[in-house]
């Protein structure tokens, strides 16, 4: 495993973003483990946020691309932290766009914040955590109303490795059925496999018990 996926999966826990207990999704399962991004909350950790999502970035696409696309809310400080730290990092200026949850109807009229997205332009989508495809329902329409635009993927800090709303997974799912590449920062199985059984600040995060449940979690909301 590359050594930005260890110290992302480490980050991770270090915001208190992955807990391991007893949760209830957005779609109602039961889950031991749950990725809240709303715990990045100060400037230092929206940094290095950047600095992970560029590395994935780099490693599935290059940075051959021309947009940032970050859907409202969410993805609206990942799409300016990713896009700085590419700047910083790689030397790359690429642009950052987001949408607006209501179009404006003064001023800058329009649905978009940012750049605005032209013909022959390369996207890229960033989100935060894998999601049922909703969210790609409603971001991909908006993006190809600005023009003949190419949507290169989307990417996502955290894959929970899960079905979507078929038996495939989400990003599976959101591959086929709009014809985009998916990648994530980490997998859920390379967190289980980089902290299963190993201390990381005095503590075992990941033991036989968790192991289990999270194990038995799979076996009924895993990829068949």
């Amino acid at each position: 495993m590359e050594q930005y996926k260890k110290e992302f999966i480490e980050f991770m826990i270090d915001c208190n973003v992955l807990k391991f207990g007893d949760f209830v999704t957005k779609s109602g399962r039961k889950t031991p483990f749950f990725v809240n991004t709303g715990f990045y909350r100060t400037g230092a950790q929206l940094k290095r946020l950047g600095e992970y999502y560029a590395e994935a970035i780099n490693a599935e696409f290059g940075l051959d691309f021309d947009v940032l696309f970050g859907p409202a809310y969410k993805g609206i400080p990942l799409t300016v932290a990713t896009t700085m730290s590419i700047a910083e990092m790689y030397d790359e200026d690429i642009k950052y766009c987001s949408n607006r949850k209501e179009v404006k109807d003064h001023g800058d009229k329009g649905i978009l914040l940012g750049s605005p997205i032209e013909d022959g332009d390369k996207v890229v989508i960033i989100e935060d955590v894998t999601t049922a495809g909703t969210s790609i329902q409603e971001t991909l329409p908006i993006i190809k109303a600005q023009g003949d635009v190419d949507v290169m993927g989307l990417v996502v800090s955290v894959d929970r490795m899960e079905r979507g709303q078929g038996e495939k997974s989400a990003l599976t799912e959101i591959e086929e059925n709009y014809g985009i590449k998916t990648t994530a920062i980490v997998t859920m199985a390379e967190v289980v496999e980089h902290l299963y059984n190993r201390e990381y600040k005095g503590r075992v995060i990941i033991d036989d018990t968790l192991k289990a449940a999270i194990d038995a979690y799979y076996d009924q909301y895993g990829v068949k």
